[in-house]
């Protein structure tokens, strides 16, 4: 695809400069909102798999928020050139590892979580490293059919949260639908009928109406805001580290995976914003830093990170790429990992309306990773590699257990059972080097 002409410094389509405040804030706190969740989430089921006090699970969550913070700056503006991209992402506390966590920490506890994370964090390392030698490996149609998987998975979740939360109370309650609806209603209506800042921001938007509405409806609690301290922080080896080889080789297979859909993250982020691919360079800082992070934010607490492809698809979506817009956001969670108070603020959004404005962004998400898949053009052979890749990665988590019966150890299902992006990438990077180029192909 032919690169589009750069835009003007300071405009928010453009890398660099600084776009005017009323453009640079709504357009940051778009990606705080469509992170938060994301942020907190896992520090909150892990603190219940590890039974913490209330004191810990606070200080968690607080780690949460300053490991995305400094993640995402890293990435933006990079250390030496070889650590982190360069490019606009949010990276922080991911979903993508929660399986394993919650397996290991049923099993051992919180330590051993941290210790397979710093392993698996020296994995990441060395995968970042070596990028340049392995990318053949990953060509769109590889990293499309991961990025489509990466949306199909991210559905449910989406839907889940339209419902209430599950588990919640009066989950798929109409209340909860109305007001997920509403904030979908306004989303899609900004994006297609929308001008200017309404346009760009209408996820933020959709999720102000969402919540007014919420608001209205008795549905947010506020109850945390006022116990919640207006400074904390984390201080090194709170919560030690302890190293379990069974553990650190299940989470590091799990990173490794992980690296692959960064690939695929990085990759939307320059293709929808940019009408580009990544570099080797910024494929090769931007998963480094994913694994220096992960092991500088286990001293302290933080969970594994990853790229957030409900960001990503926010560029795909408006694409804004000012690193001063990403740069705004990182701040406002650096304040929020250490001010609490702000933080339960956040927290306060309901889930119907994280839903209502993400569903939009996840099949964004979905329709990118189609695009390419068919880039290069669409062959029998590469809807073999799509369709095999994708029905087992989706076929092998929506069937309970199918990787628990005998002769399996517990493992193998909580490495591949519990995502569909695992066995999809493993499966297409197979079927793309076994399966026989067609003549067209053969040629390049």
């Amino acid at each position: 695809m032919k690169p589009t002409k750069p835009a003007a410094p300071g405009s928010v389509f453009s890398l660099s400069g600084v776009p005017p405040a009323g453009e640079l804030i709504p357009l940051g706190l778009q990606h705080v909102v469509a992170a938060i969740v994301g942020i907190i989430t896992p520090a909150i089921m892990v603190s219940n798999t590890c039974g913490l006090s209330g004191a810990d699970r606070t200080l968690l969550i607080q780690v949460s928020l300053l490991v995305t913070a400094i993640a995402t700056l890293i990435q933006l503006y990079t250390i030496t050139r070889r650590v982190g991209s360069g490019l606009p992402v949010i990276m922080g506390i991911s979903f993508a590892y929660v399986p394993t966590l919650l397996a290991i920490g049923g099993q051992f506890d919180l330590p051993t979580i941290l210790g397979a994370e710093i392993a698996g964090g020296v994995v990441a390392i060395l995968f970042g490293i070596f990028v340049r030698q392995i990318r053949k490996l990953f060509p769109p149609l590889v990293t499309g059919t991961v990025i489509f998987t990466i949306g199909l998975s991210l559905y449910p979740t989406a839907v889940r949260h339209m419902a209430g939360g599950a588990g919640s109370e009066g989950f798929g309650g109409l209340k909860n639908w109305a007001v997920a609806l509403v904030t979908l209603v306004v989303v899609v209506a900004l994006q297609n009928f929308g001008k200017g800042v309404l346009k760009l921001g209408a996820i933020l938007w959709g999720m102000i109406a969402g919540y007014l509405l919420a608001l209205c409806l008795g549905m947010v609690d506020f109850s945390s805001v006022g116990p919640a301290g207006w400074f904390q922080v984390a201080m090194p080896l709170h919560f030690g580290v302890t190293f379990e080889v069974s553990a650190c080789i299940s989470l590091a297979v799990v990173y490794v995976i992980n690296a692959v859909q960064t690939i695929g993250d990085l990759s939307s982020t320059t293709m929808g914003g940019m009408d580009r691919l990544p570099t080797d360079q910024e494929l090769s800082g931007g998963i480094v830093a994913q694994g220096l992070v992960s092991i500088v934010g286990a001293l302290f607490g933080g969970l594994p990170a990853a790229t957030y492809s409900q960001n990503v698809g926010i560029v795909t979506v408006n694409r804004v790429i000012n690193k001063a817009v990403f740069a705004f956001a990182a701040l406002v969670l650096l304040a929020a990992g250490l001010v609490p108070k702000f933080a339960a603020v956040l927290t306060t959004i309901p889930q119907a309306v994280i839903g209502g404005a993400t569903i939009s962004v996840f099949a964004t998400i979905t329709m990118t990773g189609m695009r390419m898949i068919t880039s290069g053009g669409f062959s029998m052979r590469s809807s073999s590699v799509v369709g095999l890749a994708v029905a087992l990665g989706v076929g092998i988590t929506q069937v309970a257990g199918s990787l628990q019966g005998p002769g399996f150890p517990v493992w193998v299902n909580t490495v591949f059972g519990s995502s569909p992006i695992v066995v999809t990438a493993i499966a297409a990077i197979a079927l793309n080097l076994i399966l026989p180029k067609e003549p067209v192909e053969a040629g390049q």
